[in-house]
């Protein structure tokens, strides 16, 4: 890159920064010319309604029978209401512009941040193509992507060997892909979920082999962090013949190994039960208010980083840690190449302390911390917990720890990239940026 294109990629984002600071001094000017302290008033009256509605969330999830209804109809009414003092005021047009204009500034001002503080993603290595490929695939996952994208044929036809599981009865994974190892495979892969996909990962790091993820799952959230095309799994069969190599990340518990999450606590035990995979939404409004308020379940106390989470009703331990500042980007992640887990601890006692959560990562029921081991304990000799979209029962106390680089992933040479996400929002860091 020479110094012009270096310079101009440091002008788009310092203009872009000016840009933002502009929409969004222009939002407070447009309120404080034409509405006056009537203006102010009204921002203060829809701050209240935001907190009234996320307070009122807490009260339906926390609540039964007409408490939950109540509580429901009052999240909804609460924005409503403002807009229509709003409107009784003459002053609609002009909450709604300064909105939009400051609307615009969070938008363009996330993205200067984001283009400020690109990361590059895990080196890229050249190696040779496998000469031994062994690949296990799931007939039913992602609701038979196998069959649909005609995996088990193009991989043959690329001289891989695969093995398709036999859904009727429960295989050991892990063995199988043992077993392949010591027959001469120089390259495991799976087509499947993120759970077996961890599974196998684990072995293929052990073994010091490269691994390769076929994006046949129903979510496939560790291929969409490696830039893998999930739209079309054929694609990372690419790998095969026109590859290179990442070094990630891999987390464990235990000896278990994860390549996204360990979540604990209200979601993880909403997931145990058994009418969660035939009713989701039911089975979590009649679970949740006993989870939540600690009426049922274990009390959690979690250990990272010399901080302590008292008490938490839910916990996220991920490899590498999650995009906090922007919603579109949740469940995504910077890096994966990090050397540190992320913790995610919610920790919501009352409604005051649900609206607190508008603010986002700075709220006081929040917790997000990095940190190399976390130990989740509990008032319990067992805990519920969720690895990677599997339901597990695990003694306390639960260790989770990184093992940095652990892991050779092979991928297409040619794929989709990491979808970008906006950088969280801080107009400080934006000013600095506009006069840099």
């Amino acid at each position: 890159m020479n110094w012009d294109s270096r310079a101009r990629g440091r002008l788009v984002p310092r203009w872009s920064a000016r840009l933002a600071l502009a929409a969004g001094l222009a939002a407070v000017v447009i309120l404080l010319v034409f509405a006056g302290v009537k203006g102010i008033a009204l921002l203060g009256i829809g701050l209240a309604g935001l907190g009234i509605s996320a307070a009122s969330l807490w009260w339906a999830l926390t609540l039964r029978g007409i408490g939950r209804l109540l509580a429901f109809a009052l999240a909804a009414v609460a924005p409503l209401a403002v807009l229509a003092l709003d409107a009784w005021s003459g002053l609609l047009w002009v909450v709604l512009v300064s909105l939009a204009l400051w609307a615009l500034g969070v938008a363009v001002g996330g993205a200067a941040l984001s283009r400020d503080d690109q990361h590059a993603g895990p080196r890229e290595t050249r190696t040779a193509p496998p000469e031994h490929p062994f690949l296990i695939m799931n007939p039913r996952s992602g609701g038979g992507k196998v069959g649909k994208f005609h995996l088990r044929e193009k991989a043959e036809a690329l001289d891989a060997h695969v093995l398709v599981l036999d859904t009727t009865h429960q295989q050991d994974v892990v063995a199988l892909a043992d077993k392949a190892v010591e027959g001469g495979a120089d390259l495991l892969g799976v087509a499947g979920g993120d759970g077996t996909q961890a599974l196998v990962a684990a072995v293929a790091a052990r073994h010091g082999i490269p691994f390769m993820v076929i994006s046949a799952g129903t979510r496939n959230h560790f291929a969409l962090d490696l830039g893998l095309d999930r739209d079309d799994p054929s694609t990372c069969l690419d790998a095969l013949t026109d590859g290179v190599e990442l070094r990630v990340d891999l987390g464990f518990i235990g000896e278990r190994a994860f390549v996204n999450n360990a979540s604990f606590g209200a979601y993880a035990a909403v997931v145990q039960s058994p009418a969660y995979r035939d009713d989701k939404v039911r089975t979590t409004l009649q679970t949740l208010p006993d989870l939540l308020t600690h009426r049922r379940g274990p009390r959690l106390a979690v250990r990272a980083a010399d901080r302590t989470i008292d008490g938490p009703q839910a916990v996220l331990v991920s490899n590498n840690p999650y995009r906090m500042g922007d919603p579109a980007g949740l469940g995504r992640r910077e890096a994966l190449d990090s050397g540190a887990l992320g913790v995610l601890g919610l920790n919501v006692e009352n409604a005051a302390q649900a609206a607190e959560l508008l603010a986002g990562r700075h709220a006081p029921g929040l917790t997000a911390l990095t940190a190399h081991e976390v130990v989740i304990d509990a008032d319990e000799p067992e805990i519920e917990a969720g690895v990677d979209g599997e339901a597990l029962t695990l003694p306390t106390p639960v260790r989770c720890a990184i093992r940095h680089r652990a892991l050779r992933v092979r991928v297409p040479r040619h794929r989709p990239g990491v979808p970008g996400t906006r950088a969280p929002m801080d107009w400080r860091r934006l000013g600095k940026l506009a006069l840099s």
